[in-house]
């Protein structure tokens, strides 16, 4: 598909016949010999006179140049197919419990054995992951203090990486909850993008964070950010082990969310695989049309025509004879 980018400059293209039609003849003044018996010399010689000029020829030729000329002012383009980029809508910020209870062996792998709660929640956080191809992930761990183990990325191969990484215990045996919740907010309130969600998985309740859960809650719910929460935990344990499901169910009706309960392997993947479907993936779809400038095709068209016509000019003139040549002059 081509246009012009500026096709007011057509308008010129009646210039010249405006300019024949109501411009005054050009005239120049000339001396002359004046031969009353002109006509019976021509008869007497058997020739007749010539006019100097290209005819018809040469008026094409000069309304073709400048039509030609006309439409490279034009600007004449050729719009290429568009260029697509997908970019995310959804910021997605993990936060993951590493306290000391995460090393309970109460979850069983695909083979039978036993394996602690971190092991279980990593492999169905990777499984995560790998489904969320469009969306940028952070990754925040917590256990007595909250810390960022990942910025919001689209790496994701980097953030299962860090995510391997991650230790029981690297941050404290307890469970800062709310100062949690309270970094997310800090790293998700930076970002551009309207959607911002936070995944919260813990096995314990908030023992000691600057911030309480539900006032940050409350904060990030004014922020636009969306928080589920995963209880993994035994709500009749005692002490840091115990998981607060009244805190988690409020946390997350207070920004929107949703909470899920998971007591084994199965049901933590089961509650990643509905955590993707209530975040589908969205993406932005922008598109530019690349335009290539086409006004060099009927410039050099208008130059090499009449390179070519003086050429054949000058050829012309060289072959003719020279009593043609007076005839002509």
């Amino acid at each position: 598909m081509w246009q012009f980018d500026a096709p007011w400059a057509l308008l010129l293209l009646p210039l010249p016949w405006l300019a024949y039609r109501y411009l005054p003849p050009y005239r120049a003044a000339r001396s002359a010999l004046r031969v009353p018996f002109f006509a019976a010399m021509d008869q007497a010689l058997g020739q007749s006179p010539r006019t100097l000029g290209g005819g018809r020829w040469q008026l094409g030729l000069n309304l073709l140049v400048w039509a030609l000329l006309v439409t490279a002012c034009a600007r004449p383009v050729l719009i290429e197919p568009p260029i697509r980029h997908d970019s995310p809508t959804r910021d997605i910020m993990l936060a993951i419990d590493i306290s000391q209870s995460m090393e309970t062996r109460d979850y069983t792998t695909p083979d039978g054995r036993q394996s602690d709660r971190l092991s279980a929640v990593k492999g169905a956080v990777q499984d995560f992951i790998q489904r969320r191809k469009e969306d940028r992930l952070g990754l925040i761990v917590f256990g007595t203090g909250a810390y960022p183990q990942a910025p919001l990325t689209l790496d994701h191969a980097s953030l299962q990486l860090l995510l391997d990484e991650v230790g029981i215990g690297m941050a404290g045996p307890n469970t800062a909850l709310g100062d949690a919740i309270g970094l997310a907010i800090k790293l998700l309130e930076k970002t551009r993008e309207q959607e911002k969600v936070l995944i919260l998985l813990t096995d314990g309740n908030d023992t000691g964070s600057a911030i309480t859960p539900v006032h940050a809650a409350q904060l990030a719910r004014d922020r636009g950010i969306r928080v589920h929460t995963i209880g993994i935990g035994d709500p009749a344990a005692s002490g840091d082990a115990k998981v607060d499901l009244q805190v988690l169910m409020e946390i997350a009706n207070t920004t929107g969310g949703r909470f899920f309960r998971a007591d084994d392997r199965q049901a933590l993947h089961a509650v990643y695989a509905a955590l993707d479907e209530l975040t589908p993936h969205r993406v932005k779809t922008f598109s530019h049309q690349p335009k290539r400038d086409l006004f060099w095709w009927p410039l050099g068209a208008s130059l090499l025509l009449l390179l070519v016509c003086h050429l054949l000019a000058a050829l012309l003139g060289r072959r003719m004879p020279p009593s043609r040549i007076e005839e002509e002059s």
